[in-house]
């Protein structure tokens, strides 16, 4: 696997209150914030980016107390969530990650607003969420970003 194609996307981190993460990252720090705090509902969170160089902070709050990350976040409490590693061609990674034996959560694809990501299964990663993330090519300036 030839590492010049994979990036840092961004670090995310569940919190329990937004506003109380937002001042903190965003006021106390001077991180700036990318874009407003988007709801997904297909992951049932609310999301916000902090800029950071050429990677991001992601802050996710679940919004049911039933969805993946509340779970997560009631059982470990706010902090680390996942890494999320950009790559140039999602299928192939997630093809050759499978022959491997690694623990794959997504099978295939997930894609949301033209950006296509899975998630890797912390067994498999010695016990980190890895999100493996396909930027759309309008996504990609100049600066690759």
């Amino acid at each position: 696997m030839c590492m010049t194609d994979i990036k840092l996307n961004h670090l995310a981190i569940v919190v329990d209150d937004m506003e109380a993460a937002l001042d903190f990252w965003r006021e106390s720090l001077g991180l700036e914030q990318s874009g407003e705090i988007d709801s997904v509902p297909a992951e049932e969170v609310d999301v916000a980016f902090l800029s950071l160089g050429d990677a991001r902070i992601e802050l996710i709050q679940p919004t049911t107390d039933d969805s993946g990350v509340a779970k997560y976040l009631a059982k470990r409490g706010p902090g680390m969530h996942h890494l999320c590693l950009e790559v140039a061609d999602l299928e192939a990674k997630l093809k050759a990650l499978s022959a491997r034996g690694y623990e794959l959560i997504n099978e295939t694809a997930r894609e949301r607003d033209g950006r296509r990501y899975a998630f890797i299964h912390p067994r498999s990663t010695g016990g980190v969420l890895l999100e493996l993330y396909e930027a759309a090519q309008v996504d990609r300036g100049a600066d690759g970003k």
